[in-house]
C-alpha cells in the first residue's frame, strides 16, 4: 500500500463524525426519505412532578423553530407526514437508557444518563422508528425546588418548564437535524440570509464541514475572505473537512497572509487536505510558515507536518524541538506547552514513517 493511500485512509477516519456514520448504515431508501422531509408531525409532551403539563408552549415554539426552515408542521397524526418529530420535557429527567453507542455520547447536546434535572430530549422516527438521532438539552440546575427558591419564582415546575423552553429557544436544533437529514438547500437559504446572525453561520459551516458539502465550497472561498473573523476562521476549517484539493492554494495564501489566528486554522486545514490526497506541495509553504515568530500559528503548523510526514520537515522541527527542550514545568507558558507537544508528536510521526518504510 502506498504512502499517499495509507494516509487518505487515516485521514478519513479522523474526519468521520458519528452523525456521517449513522447515515452510512441507513438504507438508500431510508436516505432519499431523508432527503424528501417536509411535512413533520410533531409530537410533544410534558412532564412535571405534579404529572402531564400543558405542552402548547413547547409545540408552539418548536414549530416556529423549525419552520425557519421552510418545513411544514403538521399536528394531526392522521394527516400526511414524512416524519414524527418528538420532543418530551420533564422538572425531573427520566433515564431511558444509554445511547445506542452503549455509553454516553461526548457531545455536550448528547444524551446523559448522570443528569436528572429538567431536560428536554429531541429525536425523530421515520417509518415509525427512532434513527439513533437524539439531543438534550438541560437547564444550568439539577433541582427545580431550590433553583424556583432561589429565584423567588413561584412554582418549580413553571419555573422549570419556562426555563427549558429558553434553552430550545437558544439551542440550534433544527440546523442540527437538518443537517442529519442532508438537506443542504435548506441549510444554504438560511445562511445566505443578510438577517442571519454571525453565530448562527459559524454554526451553518461548521455543519456543512461535517456534511463534507462540496456545493458549500464557494459560499466557504467567499466568508474566507470576509470581515468577519469568527466566520472566516469556521469557513477555513470547513473547507479542511471537506478536503477538496484544488482550495489548498487559497488555504496557502490565507495561511501566507491571513490576521493571525486565521493563519493558524488555515494551517489546520492544510494538514488535513494534503494528508487527504497525500499532496506534498503543502510541505515547503507549511516549512516556512514554520519560521514565523506567531506561537499559536507555529502550533497547528507543526501540527500539520505531522499529519503528512516527510523527512524535510525532520530538521526544522527537531531544531525547534531543542530551542524548547531548556523549557519546564511551571515556568513553560500554555501556548508554548502545546506548541512544544505539537513538535514532539510531528517528529514521532515521521519517525514512525520511516520505520515503517
Amino acid at each position: 500500500m502506498t504512502r499517499t493511500i495509507v494516509w487518505s485512509l487515516l485521514c478519513c477516519l479522523l474526519l468521520t463524525s458519528d452523525g456521517w456514520a449513522r447515515r452510512e448504515a441507513l438504507t438508500e431508501l431510508q436516505k432519499q426519505q431523508l432527503l424528501r422531509i417536509d411535512r413533520i408531525l410533531l409530537d410533544v409532551l410534558a412532564l412535571t412532578d405534579q404529572g402531564q403539563a400543558d405542552a402548547t408552549p413547547f409545540r408552539d415554539l418548536v414549530a416556529k423553530r423549525l419552520g425557519e426552515f421552510g418545513y411544514s408542521i403538521v399536528s394531526d397524526p392522521s394527516q400526511p407526514h414524512d416524519v414524527v418529530f418528538k420532543v418530551k420535557c420533564e422538572q425531573r429527567k427520566t433515564w431511558e437508557g444509554t445511547t445506542s453507542m452503549g455509553s454516553d455520547a461526548d457531545l455536550p447536546d448528547s444524551p446523559s444518563r448522570l443528569w436528572k434535572g429538567p431536560a428536554c430530549q429531541l429525536t425523530y422516527l421515520l417509518d415509525g422508528k427512532a434513527t439513533g438521532w437524539r439531543k438534550e438539552v438541560r437547564t444550568d440546575f439539577a433541582d427545580a425546588q431550590q433553583a424556583a427558591e432561589a429565584a423567588k419564582a413561584g412554582a418549580p415546575s413553571d419555573y422549570a418548564m419556562a426555563k427549558l423552553r429558553e434553552r430550545l429557544e437558544d439551542y440550534d436544533f433544527p440546523s442540527l437535524v437538518t443537517a442529519d437529514w442532508g438537506q443542504e438547500e435548506r441549510l444554504f437559504k438560511l445562511y445566505d440570509n443578510p438577517a442571519t446572525p454571525s453565530a448562527r453561520k459559524v454554526q451553518l459551516i461548521s455543519l456543512f464541514g461535517q456534511l463534507f458539502s462540496a456545493k458549500s465550497v464557494p459560499r466557504l472561498l467567499v466568508a474566507l475572505k470576509g470581515s468577519d473573523p469568527e466566520v472566516a476562521k469556521a469557513a477555513a476549517l470547513a473547507l479542511g473537512n471537506i478536503g477538496q484539493k484544488e482550495t489548498i492554494p487559497t488555504l496557502i495564501d490565507t495561511m501566507k497572509s491571513g490576521t493571525p489566528e486565521l493563519r493558524a486554522t488555515a494551517a489546520k486545514a492544510l494538514g488535513l487536505i494534503g494528508a487527504l490526497h497525500g499532496d506534498f506541495t503543502i510541505i515547503d509553504p507549511l516549512l516556512e510558515t514554520l519560521k514565523t515568530d506567531d506561537v499559536t500559528v507555529k502550533t497547528e503548523v507543526a501540527w500539520a507536518l505531522g499529519k503528512l510526514p516527510d523527512r524535510r520537515a525532520y530538521d526544522p522541527l527537531f531544531t525547534l524541538q531543542k530551542s524548547l527542550a531548556h523549557i519546564h514545568g511551571n515556568e513553560m507558558d500554555p501556548k508554548v506547552a502545546k506548541l512544544k507537544e505539537a513538535v514532539n508528536w510531528s517528529i514521532k510521526q515521521i519517525d514512525t514513517w520511516e520505520y515503517l518504510q
